[in-house]
């Protein structure tokens, strides 16, 4: 693993640290090189190198848009033994607790950032040179552009189990054909449930109701933020293992209020710059239904009953 890393990187030494790490999804390993010390995700599957492309991608974006921090991704490369990994930045983590408010705020930040692109296009590009210098930061580097559209240019997954990203200006039927849908097909050819196929063919009709005056601008999303995927270190936050795309901020939540780890604090600074909209909790159990049938596939049928309830409650 030392010389692959060395040769990948350009690196003249790579030592293992001993730190390691991972979770359901991935193992992680930590090594010490010349350009300064790295983190490794491995994961043995074949789906591993989409996954982490995905990553990459993910974080790549979220890291253009100066809003939280995350690792920054290094490479993508074929593991010894099979299988993939992910090289990127090591950063000394710990639990999320001093800065959760400061998370909330940057979140919000984050999800605003494409929307700030547009209105500063819109406002002042009225020729081609103006909108080429809104584009770029010093020394040239562009930035990321404005996103009309709901979507990513790669596939990420959320879990190992991939998203379907195409482009597509509609969010109600972006979230129920590219999102419930294929969580749904995947249900039926694990287990056929007749229940979950007839409550979501009457959810399809109530969907687009909950929509009703709400505009929404692409944002981009982290796509997984639940607690155990946010930490802080001296200097503040930190967001990882993204599953990034353009989606409606408010889904950005739902996981993050079913599993726990944000406080009171982090929910009020987010809303003082994102305040909810009108139906903002019904909404909210829709995108949860997403976590619920991904879980469900992930990990079995105790998630059936959440699944379903959310669905009944949902059309009542």
């Amino acid at each position: 693993m030392e010389a692959l890393l060395s040769r990948e990187l350009g690196c003249s030494f790579v030592r293992t640290t001993g730190h390691s790490g991972g979770g359901c999804i991935s193992q992680g390993q930590s090594y010490d090189t010349d350009r300064g010390r790295v983190f490794v995700k491995m994961n043995s599957k074949s789906e591993a190198k989409r996954m982490f492309e995905g990553e990459m991608a993910s974080l790549s974006a979220i890291l253009k848009t100066g809003t939280v921090k995350v690792p920054k991704p290094l490479k993508v490369l074929d593991a010894p033994g099979g299988g993939s990994m992910l090289v990127m930045e090591h950063l000394d983590m710990r639990y999320l607790s001093s800065h959760a408010a400061k998370l909330g705020s940057q979140l919000a930040e984050l999800h605003l950032h494409n929307k700030k692109l547009g209105d500063a296009l819109q406002k002042e590009a009225s020729t081609v040179d103006k909108v080429v210098s809104l584009l770029r930061k010093g020394g040239g580097q562009v930035e990321l552009p404005f996103v009309e559209q709901f979507g990513f240019d790669v596939v990420t997954c959320c879990g190992y189990l991939p998203q379907v990203n195409d482009w597509q200006e509609d969010w109600v039927a972006f979230y129920a054909q590219q999102r419930i849908q294929p969580q749904m097909d995947m249900v039926e050819k694990g287990s056929g449930d007749r229940e979950a196929r007839e409550l979501w063919a009457a959810l399809q009709l109530k969907i687009p109701g909950l929509f009703r005056d709400v505009d929404i601008t692409p944002a981009l999303l982290h796509g997984d933020l639940w607690g155990g995927n946010v930490a802080e270190d001296a200097s503040g936050p930190i967001i990882f293992d993204p599953a990034s795309f353009y989606g409606h901020s408010e889904y950005e939540l739902a996981i993050a209020g079913m599993f726990g780890g944000f406080s009171s604090s982090f929910y009020s600074a987010y809303h003082s710059r994102i305040p909810k909209a009108p139906g903002f909790e019904k909404r909210l159990q829709l995108y949860q239904l997403f976590h619920y049938l991904n879980h469900w596939n992930h990990f079995g049928s105790g998630y059936k009953g959440s699944s379903l309830n959310i669905m009944r409650n949902l059309i009542k």
